[in-house]
């Protein structure tokens, strides 16, 4: 007869991946085409939105971060200095693979009405294949280097809370990624700057969405620098 252990097998730490969508931007409010070449990081309001978050964090102490990671652009990487304190001084570490979607050269910079003017607005964003910014990354190009910045991070800090500053487009990638979703198509999602998106894995290769889009914090402030005033 086998004897049962008197210790019960301990549950291993779950992965963690938080993406934290960057504060309001100046190409958001300046209304053009904002790569990582043009980027001019958050308005004020931006920043006040990531102090926001920063103060929550500290309040409530729900998030215990292993690691902090910013892509490349300057508008993540404001958003994760000023969280950075909230997370007890984590060092910001870049990494260009969770950039936001490169337009190329050509497109960076642009204002929207002037890449209209230029190149029409007949843009197929259902073609993961089709060069939707001349020059540009196509949307399976974008895919593959997020996704496998993603999985490259988790799987190099297994059982390991991992906080990355991003982008929109990047929560997309997330969520097609991990929960086995089609590239390109099916849904959209309208994520909040400096929202909370939290997945979790507990087991091999199955990840839960724990929350998405959790942006109690930004309660009492505007919507957009252009409804200040």
């Amino acid at each position: 007869m086998s004897r049962v252990s008197e210790h019960p097998r301990r549950e291993p730490d779950p992965t963690r991946l938080v993406l934290v969508r960057h504060g309001e931007s100046v190409a958001t409010q300046q209304r053009y085409i904002g790569g990582y070449r043009s980027c001019r990081g958050l308005t004020d309001l931006g920043r006040r939105q990531a102090e926001a978050l920063a103060q929550r964090l500290e309040r409530t102490g729900e998030l215990r971060a292993d690691m902090l990671v910013s892509s490349n652009f300057p508008r993540a990487m404001e958003t994760a200095a000023i969280l950075a304190p909230a997370l007890g001084g984590l060092e910001v570490v870049l990494d260009a693979g969770v950039g936001e979607h490169d337009p190329g050269p050509t497109c960076d910079g642009l204002r929207f009405s002037d890449f209209i003017e230029r190149f029409g607005q007949d843009r197929d964003w259902e073609d993961p294949y089709h060069e939707n910014f001349p020059g540009g990354e196509t949307i399976a190009a974008f895919h593959h280097r997020v996704a496998t910045a993603l999985h490259g991070l988790v799987r190099s800090h297994p059982g390991a809370t991992v906080v990355v500053a991003c982008h929109g487009g990047v929560v997309d990638v997330a969520f097609r990624s991990l929960l086995r979703l089609p590239i390109a198509g099916g849904f959209e999602l309208h994520t909040l700057n400096t929202s909370l998106t939290v997945f979790e894995r507990r087991t091999a290769n199955r990840w839960k969405l724990e929350r998405y889009n959790d942006a109690a914090h930004l309660a009492g402030l505007p919507a957009s620098s252009a409804t200040e005033g």
